[in-house]
């Protein structure tokens, strides 16, 4: 089979300001994992790129890395974070490092964030929470759709606002800690992707397209032999409440070690803290 006939196969922020003004104050279809894909250098690289969250969703889980670097009012500040993630049941972990305050002080403790559809758990996170509880937030109330919610953006998600690709260009080959991938560039259109998207994500991605200053969504995309996001890179156009004019976000994450084992257990209720958050 020719690679042009397997590209025809292939067809078919409430928290989010908090957390950052504290460092600056569906789809059903399913590819199977080992499917090599083309380039896109024959027409096909919007469908490509469509598809590389069922991609994932094939790989089953990976280990995540996410940057989320934020300018506002001549201050740059970039939350790290770190963690695993299960495609399929859209359950995720990561511990997400905040920058040093202003004045240099120690870096905060790390807020551990617990990923799933429609909420966000997120422990050492606000001033007054016992540290044995969790903050639980509904994601799909969020104006940004939990894509810059807590300085991480959901893998899932980041790959699902992916789905509403247009535009797109090949770029080149490249590497990305040491895997060959295929570079693409182009723009997503949040109001198509929260359309096309899994039941998770679909109404969290519709809430982005209105949110956010903009509806398009600027980004690079570089996915190895098997279709899979091995790094992707958005660049959001904010408003957080904080600032007069939108906040320019830009949003990467690193995906590895596909197949990873993930174990994810959401808190019970009575480890869910129900009172007041006051500002730290």
């Amino acid at each position: 089979m020719t690679e042009r006939q397997q590209h025809r196969r292939w067809r078919g922020a409430g928290v989010a300001a908090g957390v950052l003004c504290v460092c600056l104050a569906g789809s059903g279809c399913v590819a199977e994992s080992g499917a090599a894909v083309g380039d896109g250098r024959d027409g096909d690289a919007e469908v490509i790129v469509r598809r590389a969250a069922d991609a994932l969703v094939g790989a089953r889980s990976s280990k995540a890395r996410t940057s989320m670097e934020m300018a506002a009012g001549g201050t740059r500040v970039t939350i790290r974070g770190e963690g695993v993630y299960d495609f399929r049941k859209q359950r995720g972990r990561l511990k997400v490092l905040l920058p040093q305050d202003p004045a240099g002080a120690t870096a905060q403790r790390p807020i551990m964030e617990l990923l799933a559809p429609g909420a966000l758990f997120m422990k050492n996170r606000g001033a007054g929470v016992p540290a044995d509880k969790w903050v639980r937030v509904d994601t799909r109330s969020l104006s940004d759709g939990n894509l810059v919610t807590g300085g991480a953006t959901d893998p899932f998600a980041a790959a699902e606002v992916l789905r509403g690709a247009r535009t797109v260009t090949y770029v080149g080959e490249e590497d990305v800690a040491g895997t060959a991938v295929r570079h693409y560039r182009g723009t997503a259109d949040l109001v198509v992707a929260s359309r096309e998207a899994s039941e998770g994500n679909s109404e969290a991605l519709a809430a982005a397209a209105k949110g956010f200053a903009t509806s398009e969504v600027p980004f690079d995309v570089y996915l190895d032999e098997d279709g899979r996001i091995r790094k992707v890179r958005h660049r959001f156009s904010f408003v957080n409440g904080q600032q007069k004019d939108a906040v320019a976000v830009a949003s990467t994450t690193l995906l590895y070690d596909f197949g990873a084992p993930v174990d994810v257990r959401l808190p019970d209720g009575d480890d869910i803290y129900a009172g007041k958050i006051a500002e730290e």
